[in-house]
Formats: structure tokens, sequence, C-alpha cells
């Protein structure tokens, strides 16, 4: 179950009275936490916790969830134990079809995780469009799907979402590396890396100079999100991508990622999906991909 996730933040949090002390309990960044938390409260119209200089308090709101949280995760361990009994190792394959930067980032990160614990599970990763990520997953060509804006399908299950924007991309190096945002102004002094017209995020990067009043001529047009990042890392040319997009590049260290402070672009929403259950490797290789995804 995915969202166990999610419920065992609430019940950490909860038990410890603190983001920061969950976090470490269970290895995750807090602002990973946190950030699911708000998600949810936001969705739920309620604040769970109340914010206190010494910690994190329940709500009655939050008292309800928490009874809820802890049934439904003892529940969650008894149909583990009895799927584990009933089929002790994964096996077989798991497609995934995403977008050639998070296949180079955040997908092979995972698979190399997932194949440490289930080396006998094969892992295929696919590399295609958003509309075609959702037609791969929806034939079953594909068991999950992870892309920026992919189309929403009644079809398919979406298993995580994130609005994240993107934001400039450049060598660790650079000039402007020092600030902790870029106003989209100052980029405009750089050479510049657009994705070409058959990329979504060509609109996305083009719109948000048009509408901040620049008039730039690009140095670079490419659709290859390897070949944007390269170029951004051997020089102080600027690329726009998501901060998933480079998340190999940012532990690495060759590459760095700046929120541009003016918020000029558009939402840029990440999404796994999934059609229906496809056993338990996939399952698990959701998790491993989620699991990624918060360690950003």
């Amino acid at each position: 179950m995915l969202h166990s996730r999610l419920l065992h933040y609430i019940d950490e949090v909860a038990r410890h009275g603190s983001i920061r002390a969950a976090g470490a309990r269970l290895h995750v960044a807090p602002s990973a936490i946190n950030r699911q938390i708000l998600m949810l409260e936001e969705e739920l119209g309620e604040a769970l916790f109340e914010r206190l200089p010494r910690g994190m308090r329940l709500t009655p709101a939050g008292e309800v969830l928490l009874a809820h949280v802890r049934r439904t995760l003892q529940e969650y361990r008894e149909a583990v134990t009895e799927i584990r009994d009933l089929q002790s190792l994964p096996s077989g394959e798991v497609v995934i079809a995403t977008m050639t930067g998070l296949a180079s980032s955040i997908v092979s990160t995972a698979t190399v995780g997932f194949h440490t614990r289930h080396p006998e599970v094969r892992v295929s990763i696919l590399t295609m469009s958003a509309h075609d990520i959702v037609r791969a997953v929806a034939d079953s060509e594909a068991d999950l799907g992870l892309g920026f804006n992919v189309p929403v399908s009644p079809q398919l299950e979406t298993c995580w979402q994130l609005d994240t924007r993107l934001g400039a991309v450049i060598a660790p190096g650079h000039p402007l590396a020092r600030l902790e945002s870029i106003p989209l102004a100052q980029c405009a002094s750089y050479p510049l890396i657009f994705a070409d017209r058959s990329m979504v995020i060509h609109g996305t990067i083009a719109d948000a100079f048009a509408q901040a009043g620049l008039k730039v001529e690009p140095a670079f047009h490419t659709n290859s999100i390897e070949a944007m990042k390269r170029l951004a890392a051997g020089g102080e040319a600027i690329a726009f991508l998501s901060r998933f997009d480079i998340a190999e590049e940012q532990h690495r260290g060759s590459l760095a990622f700046r929120p541009v402070r003016d918020r000029a672009f558009s939402d840029n929403v990440l999404s796994l999906i999934r059609r229906g259950r496809h056993g338990l490797a996939g399952l698990l290789f959701a998790e491993e991909i989620v699991t990624t995804l918060e360690s950003v």
C-alpha cells in the first residue's frame, strides 16, 4: 500500500511530537515528511497538528485520523504477512514507462536499489512522451508510468504526485550558483539552453520569458535532456529543468539546481501512475520509486 508511507509519517510525528525526530527514526528528510503532511492537511481542509515552538501536537482532527492510521497500519502489516506467506519472493518483470531525464536519474537510482534487494526481478525502463506513458500503462505495456504533466485517465490510478516547478540548472562553479534563488532577468545575461518545440517544457520556458518581458535568443536548442545537462555542466550556460531531472548529477556535485525567484514557471506536476495491481514485484518497485523521489 503506497499510502503506508504517509501513515507512518503521521504515526511517528504523533509518537515523537517532532518532524525532525520522526525523520531520524524513519531515515527520511524532515522536509519530505512536512511536505506530505501539509499536502494532506490541504486536501482535508483541516490542520492535523499544531505547530508549537518545541514540537508538534495533534489537533482533534489529528486524533481522529491517528486512530484510523494505527488501525490501517496494523491491517496492512497483517496483509503483508499473508502476501509474503503466499509468495515469499517477488519474481518476473516490472516495466516502467518514463521520460529521458527521469530515466537517467530517479528511475535508474531506484532500479539499482530495487535490484539489490530483489535480484530475481527483471526491470525494463522505456522512455517516451507524456501521452505515450499514459497509453502504455493503459494498454498494459507498462506496469508503471512516471512523468511530468501526464494526462489524467479514468483507467489509471495516481500512486504519487507532486507539483515541482522548473528551475535553473547550472554548473556548481557558475557565477549565479552563490544565489539561493535566481531572478529570471539575471538568467538572460548568460547562454541559455531551451528545449526544442517537440518538448512540452519548451512552451513553459518560452512563455515564462515572454511574460516577464524578456526577449532572449537561446544559444542552444535540443530535445535531449542529457544534452541539456552536459551543456550546463560544461560552462556558464543555463538549462531549465526540474530538480528530479538532475537528482543523480546533484548527488555527484556536477550540477546545481536553483529555483527561479519570481516563480515565473507554470506548474510542472510529476506523477507516478499504474493500472490496477500487477503483482507484488510491481508494488514493491513502486514503493522504491516513491522512496527515491522523497529523498531528493
